[in-house]
């Protein structure tokens, strides 16, 4: 099973930052720290664990952030779009919390906040069927998965979050990084996991994560790294999510102001947002 976590967004406060003028080829480009300029500290979650957290931690969280596009940009940024493993290809509505979710001619539409909605097979309304009423159950749980995989960076002092900077660390291929380290209390739907998070101390960008599935193990469940950053509307995304051997990625990333009407209803499978 995958690692799961939920979490909704913030209000704004606006930030510049240097590394929104990045061009498209940024991918793994090395940049230096000082582009960033002046890291201004963003909102905590309101039941973010400050007093648990080391000041080390929540300052390169607070880094974290300004080096994806700050919190402004994060705050704005309205439709977002992408291909999960196993072609599940889904949309969120980050302002409504609006969701979409499709694979084949499977298609879940439905709302976070009331995790209420329909499901959809062949474009025929399956919502009462064992089928659809698992797709519903799961909605809320597959969104959580799904996107933490792409968004963990934008979430690093969310609710329930409680940073230690555990100090200097390698990712697998060697390069340096400060290492935070991840755990959750009573918040979202797998709270007993932890991760280490590698930040490059160049780019303050996060280039692997180590998943442990009990908070207490010794060694991590994998290891994956968070490559091949661009930028999509105003904030940057990493697609490469590779152990080093399995290639995998997240496909079809995108970033929208908006969508044809009455896309994120429609019972049928539409196409992929550019």
């Amino acid at each position: 099973m995958l690692p799961i976590r939920s979490w909704f967004t913030f209000r704004p406060r606006h930030l510049f930052v240097a590394a929104l003028l990045l061009p498209a080829g940024l991918a793994n480009a090395q940049t230096p720290a000082a582009k960033l300029g002046k890291v201004t500290p963003y909102p905590a979650g309101k039941d973010f664990n400050q007093v648990g957290s080391d000041a080390r931690a929540v300052a390169l969280a607070d880094s974290v952030m300004q080096a994806m596009g700050g919190y402004d940009a994060w705050q704005q940024t309205r439709f977002i779009g992408w291909e999960f493993f196993g072609e599940q290809y889904q949309v969120w509505d980050k302002q409504t919390n609006d969701f979409r979710w499709q694979k084949g001619d499977l298609v879940l539409t439905g709302n976070l906040n009331s995790r209420s909605g329909k499901a959809y097979k062949a474009g025929q309304d399956i919502s009462e069927t064992d089928e659809g009423k698992k797709l519903l159950t799961n909605m809320y749980a597959t969104w959580a998965n799904n996107s933490w995989w792409l968004l963990m960076p934008f979430k690093l002092k969310d609710s329930g979050v409680k940073l230690v900077y555990k100090g200097p660390g390698k990712t697998m291929q060697g390069s340096p990084a400060r290492v935070v380290e991840m755990t959750f209390e009573n918040v979202g739907v797998t709270p007993n996991n932890r991760y280490e998070v590698l930040i490059n101390p160049r780019t303050y960008l996060v280039e692997e994560w180590a998943f442990y599935r009990n908070a207490a193990d010794a060694a991590p469940s994998f290891r994956r790294q968070w490559s091949d950053y661009r930028p999509y509307g105003r904030i940057l995304l990493a697609a490469n999510r590779s152990d080093g051997k399995d290639g995998r990625r997240l496909n079809s990333l995108a970033v929208a102001a908006k969508v044809p009407a009455g896309y994120m209803q429609s019972p049928k499978p539409q196409e992929k947002l550019k």
